[in-house]
């Protein structure tokens, strides 16, 4: 889409995956067009334990449509994701211990529950003109949309999309994934990219079905480098404008890097991911956290997948509690299982279970219950190719 370069690579926004990477999709080419749809559904039971933990039957959900169409040097793109998680499963999220972000009501934050994604995740359209096969300039304009900055989304990159937990990094790696209001503009040459964005600081407001009000009150570049089809990896730099609705006051630099490794053989699949992401809030503090996350699909039957994550978080509690302004060290561990099924063409079905141990500091242990355990079971509809559905 933004250059000479095989298809895989392309992720969520501008972004990059290794290119080895075997992601679902149905392709077709229609008159010279090149289409590819995407689709995930989950039914979900979740049970976080502890007693901030919480109990919800709910479903996760996303739809993408690309078009593409080649006229000579040049491209023309257009990206559409949709999803109707504020439906399924509402404002106030679902339980997610040491999860933070965001706001149901606009007046308290979310804190252990992890927020729905907007009815509309990206609408967005491209330009590309290549000047070799080496060199391209692109323009991505998103509203919403995704700028620069970071890893792709969560639940684009391979390691993590057959987790249904989110990661509790989110926020300090990929949360700009949705942002209403972006433009970015970017140079490809051969297995390095540089692009940088304007876009909208603030994160979408509780009214999940509209479209947020576009600003371009922020920033930010990436460089990413892919210098094999197994390896990608990539160091961004953002300034965002207050983006958290109840903190309108805080603004954030964000400084992310990330690596993949992926590696395809016959009908398997692995891949490992580590990130690194740094917050530094002014006014507030200066925020670390880290990601270690890996999933191996075997012969389209079977996968196991993981995640460990290290993150300094301040917004575990709010006032009047005395540990509202605390940084505490926080950390979590999943493993999960997953069994495929092709029961329907165009179509992979599966069953799933994944748990989690929640890891707090002993000045906290008597609000979460010393080391609450957690799990999600949970039904798993996604779309692909009739050949890449087949043993």
């Amino acid at each position: 889409m933004y250059g000479s370069y095989p298809m895989g690579e392309d992720a969520t926004g501008t972004s990059w995956v290794p290119a080895s990477t075997r992601m679902p999709g149905i392709h077709w080419m229609p008159d010279q067009w090149l289409l590819m749809s995407h689709g995930l559904l989950m039914a979900i039971y979740d049970d976080q334990g502890g007693p901030r933990g919480g109990k919800k039957f709910f479903s996760e959900n996303m739809f993408m449509v690309t078009a593409q169409k080649d006229f000579g040097d040049s491209t023309f793109a257009l990206r559409n994701m949709i999803s109707i998680e504020p439906a399924t499963i509402g404002c106030k999220g679902y339980p997610l211990l040491l999860q933070t972000g965001e706001t149901c009501n606009g007046v308290t934050s979310l804190i252990d529950r992890q927020h729905p994604h907007d009815f509309l995740m990206e609408l967005a359209a491209v330009y590309t003109y290549c000047f070799s096969r080496e060199h391209s300039l692109f323009a991505y304009f998103g509203y919403p949309g995704e700028p620069a900055l970071g890893p792709p989304a969560y639940i684009h990159r391979f390691s993590s999309f057959f987790n249904p937990e989110a990661p509790i990094t989110h926020h300090w790696l990929d949360s700009t994934h949705i942002v209403f209001g972006v433009v970015t503009v970017g140079h490809v040459h051969d297995w390095l990219k540089i692009d940088a964005s304007i876009f909208t600081g603030r994160e979408p407001n509780q009214h999940r079905w509209n479209f947020d009000p576009p600003r371009f009150d922020s920033y930010s570049a990436r460089l990413s480098i892919n210098p094999t089809e197994n390896i990608a990896a990539q160091v961004s730099y953002g300034w965002i404008r207050s983006p958290e609705q109840l903190e309108s006051n805080v603004n954030t630099q964000r400084t992310t890097a990330s690596i993949s490794y992926n590696k395809a053989w016959e009908a398997n699949n692995w891949q490992i991911t580590t990130a690194w992401g740094l917050n530094s809030n002014s006014p507030g503090h200066n925020l670390n956290a880290y990601l270690l996350e890996s999933a191996i699909e075997i012969n389209n039957r079977h996968v196991f997948f993981g995640r460990a994550e290290y993150a300094a978080k301040d917004r575990l509690f709010v006032p009047p509690n005395p540990n509202a302004t605390k940084v505490f060290d926080i950390g979590k561990l999943d493993l999960g299982y997953l069994f495929e099924i092709p029961l329907v063409p165009y179509t992979l079905w599966g069953v799933g279970f994944v748990g989690s141990a929640s890891f707090v500091p002993h000045s906290i242990k008597s609000a979460y219950g010393g080391t609450p355990l957690s799990y999600m079971a949970f039904l798993r509809i996604e779309l692909k190719d009739r050949g890449s559905s087949q043993n």
